[in-house]
C-alpha cells in the first residue's frame, strides 16, 4: 500500500528560545570584529551547529579551550556557576543565550535551596541543562529520572521537600514521577508555575492529536535533543509507531510499507526546512494530498540579552565596546 496522505503537526520545530539563542549567536557574529566563541551546541541540533560553525561560530565543551579575555556565548541550556566563576578568572567577555525559561528553573532551585529544602530535579542525569541546574545548589539537588528511583531515596527531613523540573520532559512521565513524589512527602513543595516549557507541552499535545489520524509519525530532531526524543515516547505511548530522524536522509523506505497516512513534527531546536525536506520527498514519491493541523497557536517572544541590545547601541552611536567587557563574567 502506498503512502497516500501526509499530516504536518503544528505548533512543531523552533521555540521562542532556540530562536533567541540562534539569533543572539548569528548577532554576535555580526555585532564583534574578534572571535565568537560557543560554549557547549547553541541548541541540540546538528545541523543548527554546522550552520553556525559555518559562519564563524567556534564551539567548544568547555572554557579551558576558550583563550583569556575572548567572547564565549553560553549554551540555551544554561551554565553552572561554577562555569560562570570560570568565566571570570579568565576574563572573558560573557553573552548568556540561555533560554529565560531554563533561567527560571535555576531561581527555583536557588529559592528552594536557601530555605533549606532537599530538592528533586526531574531530569535526565548528564543532560546540559540537569548539570546546570544541579550547579546552582548541588548538595541539596538529587536527579531523579523515574519513579522506581524513588524507593531509594531518602532525605533529611520529609518535610521539607520540593521538586522542580528539567523543562524539555514528557508530560505523562513526569505527571507520573509527581504523583509519586506526593505520595512519598505529602508536603512536596512545588514552583509558583510549572517548568516544562510551554513549547514542549504544545509540541506534545499536538503529536497527540496527530497520532490520532496518522499509521505512522516521523519527528524531525537529533538523537541529543531531549524534546525531540519525548515526541518518539509520547507518540509509542499512544500506541503509533514513530522515528526520530535528523534529516530526509534517514529515512527509511521500509518503514512506509502498509502505511498510508504519515504524520510529521519536529522538536524545538529543529529548523523547519528540515521539515520541508520530507515534504518534497514524499511529493516527488507522488503524495499530493499534504495537510496541516494546527492544535494550538504559539506566540511566545523572548528579547536579546542586555549585553547585545547595549552593543548594539553603541556601534548605533559610533562607538566601540569591543575592547571592554560585554558584560561581568561573575
Amino acid at each position: 500500500m502506498a503512502v497516500e496522505k501526509l499530516i504536518l503537526a503544528a505548533p512543531r520545530g523552533f521555540c521562542a528560545g532556540v530562536d533567541r539563542a540562534i539569533d543572539v549567536v548569528k548577532i554576535a557574529l555580526d555585532l564583534y570584529d574578534e572571535p565568537v566563541y560557543v560554549r557547549k551546541e547553541i541548541v541540540h541540533n546538528r545541523h543548527v551547529v554546522d550552520e553556525l560553525r559555518q559562519k564563524g561560530a567556534i564551539f567548544v565543551d568547555e572554557l579551558d579551550e576558550v583563550p583569556d579575555g575572548a567572547l564565549v556565548i553560553y549554551s540555551a541550556h544554561g551554565v553552572s556557576p561554577e562555569v560562570r566563576t570560570q568565566a571570570a578568572a579568565k576574563q572573558l567577555k560573557v553573552v548568556d543565550a540561555t533560554c529565560p525559561l531554563v533561567t527560571k528553573v535555576h531561581n527555583e532551585a536557588i529559592k528552594f535551596a536557601k530555605e533549606g529544602h532537599s530538592i528533586i530535579l526531574v531530569g535526565h542525569k548528564g543532560h546540559d541543562e540537569v548539570i546546570g541546574t544541579t550547579g546552582e545548589a548541588p548538595d541539596a539537588i538529587t536527579v531523579i529520572g523515574s519513579a522506581e528511583q524513588l524507593e531509594e531515596l531518602n532525605v533529611p527531613d520529609p518535610t521539607k521537600v520540593a521538586v522542580i523540573t528539567q523543562t524539555t520532559l514528557s508530560l505523562d512521565d513526569t505527571t507520573g514521577i509527581i504523583e509519586a513524589l506526593r505520595r512519598k512527602f505529602p508536603d512536596l513543595a512545588f514552583p509558583s508555575k510549572e517548568d516544562i516549557c510551554y513549547a514542549t507541552q504544545n509540541r506534545q499535545t499536538a503529536l497527540k492529536e496527530l497520532a490520532s489520524r496518522v499509521d505512522l509519525i516521523l519527528a524531525l530532531g537529533s538523537q541529543n535533543s531531549s524534546n525531540s526524543k519525548r515526541l518518539i515516547e509520547v507518540a509509542k505511548g499512544v500506541g503509533v509507531r514513530a522515528y526520530l530522524i535528523d534529516d530526509v536522509s534517514e529515512i527509511n523506505p521500509a518503514w512506509l510499507e502498509d502505511t498510508r497516512v504519515i504524520g510529521v513534527t519536529a522538536g524545538a531546536s529543529a529548523p523547519e526546512h528540515l521539515v520541508q525536506g520530507v515534504v518534497s520527498y514524499f511529493r516527488k514519491l507522488g503524495v499530493t494530498d499534504i495537510e496541516e493541523i494546527e492544535s494550538i497557536r504559539e506566540e511566545v517572544n523572548f528579547g536579546l540579552p542586555q549585553e547585545l541590545i547595549r552593543e548594539r547601541a553603541s556601534m548605533e552611536n559610533g562607538l566601540s565596546s569591543h575592547t571592554s567587557p560585554v558584560a561581568s563574567a561573575a
